[in-house]
């Protein structure tokens, strides 16, 4: 007979199974945002990485939202970084000041 309550602790798939989900962390930095624009591994078109926002990841999906929505482009969220398609590193910069946030121009 199966027990519902029972925990599974071991699987020969997978070894140990832990049953506590990993704690997402708060992201680190000094707390200024960084645009760079950057084409390599991209087949030559250009994208804008903005880093160094120090969000949660709901927070950062939504910054990112308001972004391609004021550019009018597309982008993604990808490990903590937002990419906008396109080159508008002067309008993400002056949208980003509007926010009160400390930006920087980084790179080419």
């Amino acid at each position: 007979m199966i027990n519902d309550d029972a925990v599974l602790v071991f699987s020969t798939d997978s070894g140990r199974i832990s049953p506590n989900k990993p704690q997402e962390s708060q992201p680190t930095g000094d707390g200024i945002v960084r645009i760079r624009r950057e084409t390599k591994g991209r087949k030559g078109k250009g994208v804008i990485t903005i880093s160094g926002l120090l969000l949660d990841a709901k927070a950062l999906k939504g910054l990112a939202k308001d972004l391609k929505k004021f550019c009018g482009c597309g982008g993604s969220v990808k490990d903590g970084i937002i990419e906008i398609q396109g080159d508008n590193r002067e309008v993400i910069k002056s949208f980003l000041e509007k926010k009160k946030f400390t930006v920087k121009l980084a790179g080419g």
